[in-house]
């Protein structure tokens, strides 16, 4: 893929598009013409929270309706648009991981099938020292929508007691992220035990609403308080990313006052969003937002 002149049916932002009519989500007769157009204009938004950070890739080369598979290291079929980095694993060694920091790597998402961003909570610049917290109240299937709202809100007011504004996201699955910007002043084990720590106070005042682990069985009935993406190859779906499901959803930020006229977490869809996208910022201050980890708050969590 490289930047040239076409037509004005294969050419967005620059970047000329292969198959621009081949359709990704076929009930809704999205393109992957119309999903570059989409994520062309989500830039200003997408891009401050993706660029910078490692990946995983949702691709789906056919559409969502056919094969889709995860992809989180380099190799000869990704173009140059992505970059790359070699990380070392904790299990020793190192592999190639990819991550953007442009619109030509938004496009060139669209032009390799990409229908999802998964972001690390850490840039490249600094990979041990993450930049934000995400906490995912993800409900089991029986759960309400309206619960999933409730406890975003209570999760908002739990950190607002430790002193950290957290901003919602749902997530075009079942689900809210509440995701926590942070100075980058700790490692990843003081931010997994501070996110661990929460979630297991949840659990603990309510243990018929909420659980902290993973098991499925526990969880039946129950909100899962999901801290397990606070770890430093962890990620989370990017906000303004849409995502690999039936109806064409994107994760989309939302204002806390406007939580309440959300129906569900797949609410905002491609067909519809791009308007969206003219209104005010729901993480208005997201952006400029600084604040930390104090020691009164992780002496607050027995840390």
């Amino acid at each position: 893929m490289t930047e040239e002149t076409g037509t004005t049916s294969d050419v967005v932002a620059g970047m000329r598009l292969t198959h621009p009519e081949r359709v990704l989500f076929p009930v809704q007769g999205i393109t992957k013409r119309d999903l570059a157009l989409y994520l062309e204009a989500a830039a200003p938004r997408l891009l401050p929270h993706a660029a910078g950070r490692l990946l995983s890739l949702v691709r789906c080369p056919r559409g969502r309706s056919r094969q889709c598979f995860f992809q989180r290291h380099g190799g000869a079929s990704l173009p140059s648009a992505f970059r790359r980095l070699q990380v070392q694993e904790k299990e020793g060694g190192s592999d190639q991981y990819v991550y953007l920091d442009d619109i030509r790597g938004l496009i060139a998402a669209a032009q390799f099938g990409v229908l999802e961003l998964h972001v690390w909570g850490s840039r490249v610049d600094a990979l041990d020292t993450p930049d934000r917290i995400v906490f995912d109240i993800d409900p089991d299937p029986a759960v309400p929508f309206a619960a999933v709202r409730d406890a975003a809100r209570r999760m908002r007011d739990a950190l607002d007691a430790l002193g950290l504004a957290g901003f919602a996201l749902v997530t075009g699955g079942k689900g809210i992220h509440v995701v926590v910007p942070i100075i980058r002043r700790h490692g990843w084990p003081t931010v997994a035990g501070f996110a661990r720590a929460v979630a297991e106070r949840f659990a603990a005042d309510a243990p018929d609403r909420f659980v902290a682990t993973m098991s499925k069985a526990e969880r039946q009935g129950r909100i899962f308080i999901d801290h397990f993406r606070n770890g430093r190859a962890a990620t989370a779906i990017c906000p303004y990313s849409p995502r690999a499901r039936e109806g064409a959803p994107v994760a989309w930020p939302v204002a806390w006052d406007a939580l309440d006229g959300v129906p569900g977490a797949d609410a905002f869809r491609l067909p519809d969003v791009r308007a969206r996208l003219a209104d005010p910022d729901p993480w208005e201050g997201y952006a400029t937002l600084r604040q930390e980890l104090t020691a009164a708050a992780l002496r607050a969590l027995g840390l």
